[in-house]
């Protein structure tokens, strides 16, 4: 995720880290190119089109700007939701770490083998959704345990089983009550639910055939364009065709970033620096020395 400065008026025609234009720029110039090649045919043989005129264009135009905000609305909207479960999951690490140090006795051994494995959670669950190994990043807290997480199928899923067993020998123990089992339960329970939220937006892509029907409409519509532009255009018909270019294709790119809002991009929400809160969190919560935080690159957050 970037995270800079507003830049200026005269620096926003230049930045290109975080925009879309390195993305589209085949599309722009090559559109822009072949709506040259039309005037450029048109003037050498004289053809004129004024009958053909830009009013089609107008009602097409509406219709796959509609079209286009909706899936970029679409795609924002699983962006944000992802971006609003892992600030949830912050606040439930938090609040798990609150409730282990009141209810866990000290002498019991297990404070900080499951504020640990709270840890473990959140790396593997991102590791799951950005299908990348986390088991170094669990190491540093778990230790050989997570030889026996990285054998799951569902990594983060095994590490709540783990803290659930451990809460439960407590509680067989007697060393918790019951109502002090039930609160932490349901700690471990609402980031089970958050896995589950996260998941859903992995696994549940927009519909591709919306996305083809969006595609198609947005090609086509900029490859006779330039026949509409000629004769009232002329040869300003290429720089007006690399607009239209730019705002349709932009928007479909960046709705296809947002889409999936797990990944490395320049758009993709910043889960290591997440984890690295959470991190935090729970270190002060032992009253250890916390990491620090991570610092952008180039104002850029993993």
């Amino acid at each position: 995720m970037l995270i800079r400065p507003r830049p200026s008026p005269f620096q926003l025609f230049f930045i290109l880290r975080g925009s879309i234009v390195p993305r589209i720029a085949p599309q722009i110039i090559g559109y822009a190119l072949f709506a040259a090649l039309i005037v450029a045919v048109a003037r050498h043989y004289g053809l004129q089109s004024s009958g053909y005129g830009l009013a089609p264009f107008t009602v097409l135009g509406v219709a796959l700007s509609i079209f286009l905000g909706f899936r970029n609305n679409a795609a924002y909207e699983r962006w944000w939701e992802a971006r609003k479960l892992w600030g949830q999951l912050v606040f439930e690490i938090r609040n798990f770490a609150r409730a282990v140090q009141a209810l866990v006795p000290q002498d019991a051994g297990q404070i900080r083998p499951l504020l640990m494995e709270s840890l473990a959670f959140c790396h593997y669950l991102r590791g799951s959704l950005r299908q990348v190994d986390a088991d170094p990043e669990v190491r540093r807290f778990v230790g050989d345990a997570a030889d026996t997480f990285r054998t799951a199928v569902n990594k983060p899923d095994a590490v709540l089983r783990s803290m659930e067993r451990r809460l439960a020998t407590l509680k067989q123990a007697g060393r918790i009550e019951a109502m002090d089992f039930r609160l932490l339960d349901e700690r471990i329970a609402g980031m089970a639910a958050l896995q589950a939220g996260c998941e859903r937006i992995s696994g549940t892509p927009l519909p591709f055939t919306y996305a083809l029907l969006l595609h198609r409409f947005a090609y086509w519509f900029c490859l006779l364009l330039p026949f509409g532009l000629v004769s009232v255009a002329g040869w300003a018909s290429p720089l007006f065709t690399a607009l239209v270019v730019y705002s349709f294709f932009g928007l479909d790119a960046l709705s296809e970033e947002l889409e999936d809002p797990f990944g490395t991009g320049n758009n993709d929400l910043a889960l290591d620096t997440l984890c690295r809160i959470d991190e935090i969190s729970v270190f002060e919560a032992l009253g250890e020395p916390p990491p620090p935080p991570l610092a952008p690159d180039n104002y850029h957050y993993s």
